[in-house]
C-alpha cells in the first residue's frame, strides 16, 4: 500500500531520542522494533490491524502508516495513541522546577531533558507485562514474554520482518497452564495470566471500569481484588495505562538502588525517608520514579 504520513507537532521539552533509549535499552522487547532514528509498531485498532513507524522530522514526530487501515480511517486514532505513548500532552516545566531545588536530582533535567515517561496504552497488557515481570529479572522477563506474544498474539509482515501485536484477553483467557508452563512461566504466573484475561472477557475487569472509579486508592483497591495483583502490581498498572503520579512501584529493586546512589537513603528499609522525599515530588511522583530508572543506564535497569 502507498505509505501515508500523519505529523504531530512535538512540545518543548521533548526528547524523541530519549524515548528511544528507553523503548530499547538492548531489550528483546517483541512488540516493537527501534532503529536509530525511528521506532516500528503493529497494534490493534477500531479500523483493524494497523503497523506504523514513527520517526522526527524539524519539530514533529512523523507517523507512518506502512501497512493495514489507511491513515484516513485510523488518522486520529493513531494520533492520539503517539501522543498518550509519548506522553506528549504533559508540560514537564512543573517537574524540572522541582529537580533543580534537589541538588542530588537537579542533574537530571540537563541530563535526560525531554525523557517522557513511555506509557502502555493496553491497559490488559500492563498488567500481564506486570504479573511476568513480578521477582524476575527484565532480560527473563523479556523472554516469557516474546513466547507467549508469538503464541497467541496476531502479527503483521512487512519488508521480510514479523511485527508482533498482544494477545487479546480473550485467547489468553483459553489459554492452557501447561503451555505456559512449557514457556518457563511459574504454575501461579500461569494462573494470573489466564485469571486477568477471563475476569477481562467476563467484564470484572476493564479499564472503563478503573476509569469510572473516584480516586487512586478506589483504582488500587479494585484491582488488587483480583488474584495475583499486589500493590507493586496495581501501581505498575496505574503508572503505565493511568498515569498516576501515586503510582509509586515500592519496593522495586531499581527505584530502591537509585534512592541509595542518590544518597537519599542510606537502607532499602528506610520507609520514612521514602516516604518524605516523595511527598517533595507530590504530583510527579512516577516521574522522578522514571528518572530514577534512567540514573541506572550505566546497569542493567529493573523497571
Amino acid at each position: 500500500m502507498h505509505q501515508q504520513t500523519i505529523l504531530i507537532p512535538t512540545p518543548p521539552l521533548f526528547s524523541f531520542q530519549e524515548c528511544l533509549w528507553f523503548l530499547n535499552r538492548n531489550y528483546d522487547d517483541c512488540l516493537h522494533l527501534v532503529t536509530e532514528t525511528a521506532v516500528f509498531k503493529a497494534i490493534a485498532t477500531p479500523f483493524g490491524d494497523v503497523l506504523f513507524r514513527v520517526s522526527e522530522r524539524s519539530g514533529f514526530l512523523q507517523i507512518d502508516v506502512l501497512e493495514g487501515a489507511s491513515s484516513s480511517e485510523c488518522g486520529d486514532f493513531l494520533t492520539d495513541y503517539v501522543r498518550e505513548w509519548f506522553d506528549m500532552d504533559r508540560d514537564l516545566a512543573p517537574f524540572y522546577g522541582c529537580l533543580a531545588q534537589d541538588s542530588r536530582l537537579a542533574y537530571m533535567a540537563d541530563d535526560f531533558s525531554g525523557l517522557r515517561l513511555m506509557g502502555i496504552s493496553d491497559m490488559f497488557e500492563a498488567l500481564c507485562w506486570s504479573i511476568i515481570g513480578q521477582q524476575i529479572n527484565l532480560t527473563f522477563a523479556y523472554k516469557m514474554k516474546r513466547r507467549m506474544v508469538e503464541r497467541y498474539g496476531r502479527h503483521i509482515e512487512w519488508n521480510n520482518q514479523v511485527f508482533h501485536i498482544f494477545p487479546e484477553p480473550e485467547v489468553l483467557a483459553n489459554a492452557e497452564v501447561a503451555v505456559l508452563r512449557e514457556m518457563q512461566f511459574s504454575q501461579k504466573k500461569a494462573e494470573y495470566v489466564i485469571g486477568a484475561a477471563r475476569a477481562f472477557v467476563e467484564g470484572t475487569l476493564s479499564r472503563s471500569l478503573i476509569d469510572a472509579l473516584p480516586d487512586f486508592e478506589a483504582r488500587q483497591k479494585a484491582l488488587v481484588a483480583h488474584k495475583g495483583i499486589g500493590v507493586w502490581t496495581a501501581n505498575y498498572v496505574l503508572m503505565k495505562s493511568f498515569r498516576a503520579p501515586e503510582g509509586i512501584p515500592h519496593g522495586d529493586v531499581g527505584l530502591l538502588n537509585a534512592l541509595v546512589g542518590h544518597g537519599i537513603i542510606a537502607e532499602r528499609s528506610e520507609k520514612d525517608k521514602i516516604e518524605a522525599f516523595f511527598q517533595d515530588y507530590a504530583g510527579w511522583e512516577t516521574y522522578v520514579t522514571f528518572y530514577l530508572w534512567r540514573s541506572l543506564a550505566v546497569k542493567p535497569l529493573v523497571s
